[in-house]
């Protein structure tokens, strides 16, 4: 465990790099869905610039991995020393208030370093919501890494009440905002100028619970290093037409996240189809496999039916 502490960032890097290179080329289905999304967000990229910057995307995922593994046996003191942080007056003054602080952050990244650092550093645990990992063995050892320091986890389903005791406490919690939503859970909004639905949990505990809303991003920077982002809180609309306050905070909260984005396109997780509700044409091979699975379901209930 400890020679896998000590591993150097470019030797790191380096394990990282080379199997997602390779998978660059072999995992024909998400490399198509990156492309799509990138000429989607990006329309005036040349062909030149989408394939650079998705195989740049595979291997910082593929370094996100190995950063990841390595963090599993980090002590605080490995923590901090692998990791810059910017910003840290403004999640200090949100504690201050005495009012909850809502990290708000995306896929972006080293997305699980990014509720390790409060802990670590200034000593306040995260509340952390997460969904559920269908493994079980790869969602216990996440639990783990994510509990490692003081941390807790909500489970997202039915979380609300429990989300609100947390903030009413005074304590931080911390939302990823930036995969899609059901239509009926979710608020119509822009991403990248595309139509989207975005949870609006975030807008409605700070509206509800009056704190404050700060984005963070762990990013790595040229040099390799992991660095923390604090950013000053999101200016809210409190009007009293509710329904429109939280349209538009969470399109506020949505521009914050799509402006990290934009700064490091290739360190978000374009794998996933997060325009699939509004343009699924952008998907054919998801619409025909929902079509089969449709015809299947159907071909089903006809069959029970002419059994009973």
């Amino acid at each position: 465990m400890h020679l896998f502490t000590v591993i150097p960032r470019n030797v790191l890097c380096f394990l990282g790099k080379l199997p997602w290179s390779i998978m660059y080329y072999l995992d024909i289905p998400h490399r198509r869905i990156v492309k799509r999304n990138l000429k989607f967000a990006y329309p005036e990229w040349a062909d030149k610039e989408i394939c650079r910057t998705s195989r740049r995307i595979f291997r910082n995922l593929g370094i996100t991995i190995f950063e990841i593994l390595q963090m599993a046996f980090f002590s605080k003191e490995d923590f901090l020393r692998n990791i810059r942080i910017k910003g840290e007056e403004h999640l200090i003054a949100a504690i201050k208030g005495g009012k909850g602080v809502i990290i708000i952050s995306a896929h972006l990244g080293n997305w699980e370093a990014a509720s390790l650092f409060s802990p670590c550093y200034l000593g306040y645990p995260v509340t952390v919501v997460v969904r559920k990992i269908e493994s079980g063995i790869i969602n216990s050892w996440i639990l783990k890494l994510r509990t490692r320091f003081g941390n807790s986890v909500i489970e997202k389903e039915g979380a609300l009440p429990e989300m609100t005791q947390t903030l009413r406490d005074g304590k931080i919690l911390a939302l990823m905002i930036d995969q899609g939503t059901k239509i009926s859970e979710g608020v119509e909004l822009l991403f990248f100028g595309k139509k989207v639905t975005v949870t609006p949990a975030a807008a409605m505990l700070a509206l509800r619970c009056k704190s404050p809303v700060l984005p963070v991003f762990c990013v790595r920077e040229e040099d390799q290093k992991l660095t923390i982002i604090i950013n000053p809180p999101v200016k809210l609309v409190r009007t009293k037409d509710l329904r429109n306050d939280l349209k538009t905070n969470t399109q506020s909260m949505t521009d914050a996240i799509e402006k990290a984005v934009r700064k490091y396109p290739d360190q978000w997780l374009w794998l996933h189809k997060r325009w699939k509700r509004f343009y699924p044409d952008l998907y054919p091979e998801y619409i025909a496999r929902r079509k089969r699975r449709r015809a299947k379901k159907i071909k089903k209930m006809l069959s029970e039916n002419e059994t009973d």
